[in-house]
């Protein structure tokens, strides 16, 4: 007998859930497994099966140095002695709060912000987050939603200081998630500049830093700055699971000049080390600059343009304001105009209601968002399946529509910010 496989495909398609809450990029297998399956890649020696310094093996730590050193446009080398690389950035964030903090106290971070780094800091350490709620209202023509200030920032940590706390770092996402913004040089500068005030380390996650489609940002990495307000406390973290879309291979990079800092995340790589083997093929993939700035990053960048425009439109079809600048892989999407009263527990239902009609998306609340209504979608995956995601979208929103025009009384909400 013979089996349609296209048929059972469209079929488990069609009845299974739609996925636009986990950040992931589905666009560039292709790409991605014929360069892991070239004949550079699989080879063995002795040093690979053995126990490799725990920063890494020296071999992989000069070839991140150099990568980063051309991607993030350093103003100089970079150097192989401030590279540790570890199994992922989750790893990278337990293991650096562990070092900088004791239990008990506090690291910065604005929000929204991604959800799972309260776990990271809280695994090991027992360090908890101290937020910088941000929100949507635009307060003049050079101002944009959900944007940081350093006053913001200083009020957040006279607030949590105030309480007992003491605060030892800031958090800072760039390009940012949920927002898909990016921090300018000058704002870089000033964020830096206020921790050295308050003698508080840095931590830059860059892990979106290749995931920039639109080049009209200018993104910078904190690491092509001229001259760090405080070099010695900025750790910068990158890994592979986003711009190279391997997010199960788990490659993550900590550069610190920071010798102190190093040394003790290193100690505790020998929990989260890597294999010599996948050392072997990171250090290839890395080191291979004409095919990653000329074959992958360029279609990679075409590709996910394509998936964002297109969700963008059909946002836009259904009269739907939202935030997006232009990287990462996700749309901060604003449907307060949905919830009858402005509450979280309608944004938890409405958030169940997408999940019944089988479409997975991630709620504000899940990024500490402090105005109910926003939700993150994730727009980095294949045309068919965008497609009839949206499509279960639609149907829940036309819905909801009609809930709200009954309910009375019912509480509306302007949106503030503006498709973009």
């Amino acid at each position: 007998m013979a089996v349609n496989v296209c048929s059972i495909h469209s079929s488990s398609l069609r009845w299974g859930i739609i996925n636009l809450g986990t950040s992931e990029n589905k666009l560039c297998f292709d790409l991605l497994s014929w360069r892991l399956t070239q004949g550079d890649m699989l080879h063995v020696e002795p040093s690979l099966l053995q126990y490799p310094d725990w920063r890494g093996h020296l071999f992989l730590r000069e070839e991140v140095a150099k990568f980063l050193s051309f991607y993030c446009k350093s103003p100089a080398p970079l150097k192989p002695e401030n590279v540790v690389v570890l199994n992922g950035c989750a790893s990278l964030f337990s293991a650096l709060a562990t070092v900088l903090c004791e239990a008990g106290e506090a690291l910065l971070i604005p929000t929204p912000y991604y959800g799972a780094i309260t776990q990271h800091i809280y695994l090991y350490g027992n360090v908890r987050l101290a937020y910088v709620y941000l929100d949507s209202k635009v307060t003049g023509l050079n101002t944009r939603p959900f944007q940081l200030t350093v006053e913001k920032l200083e009020m957040a940590l006279q607030g949590v200081s105030s309480e007992g706390v003491k605060v030892k770092g800031l958090i800072l996402i760039n390009p940012q998630n949920p927002l898909g913004d990016v921090y300018s040089p000058e704002e870089l500068q000033d964020f830096l500049r206020f921790a050295m005030r308050h003698k508080l380390h840095v931590i830059m996650d860059e892990v979106y830093m290749l995931s920039v489609f639109e080049e009209s940002l200018g993104y910078r990495s904190v690491l092509s700055l001229e001259r760090l307000p405080d070099p010695q406390r900025t750790h910068v973290m990158w890994a592979t699971s986003k711009d190279f879309g391997m997010s199960g291979l788990r490659f993550g990079v900590l550069y610190t000049e920071n010798q102190h800092v190093a040394t003790a995340v290193a100690s505790l790589c020998r929990y989260h080390g890597l294999s010599g083997l996948v050392q072997h093929q990171m250090a290839q993939l890395l080191r291979d600059h004409d095919w990653i700035s000329q074959v992958y990053l360029p279609e990679n960048h075409a590709r996910l343009k394509a998936a964002h425009t297109y969700v963008s439109e059909e946002l836009r079809a259904l009269g739907i304001p939202f935030v997006s600048r232009g990287a990462g892989f996700f749309i901060w999407v604003d449907l307060r105009k949905y919830l009858c009263k402005g509450t979280f527990e309608e944004e938890a239902l409405l958030w169940r209601q997408f999940l019944d009609n089988k479409v997975l998306l991630s709620s504000g609340k899940t990024f500490e968002c402090k105005e109910p209504g926003w939700f993150r979608v994730v727009f980095s995956d294949k045309e068919n399946r965008l497609r009839l995601g949206m499509q279960r979208m639609r149907q829940v929103l036309e819905g909801q529509s009609q809930v709200v025009e009954d309910a009375s009384p019912c509480h509306t909400q302007e949106p503030q910010s503006q498709p973009r």
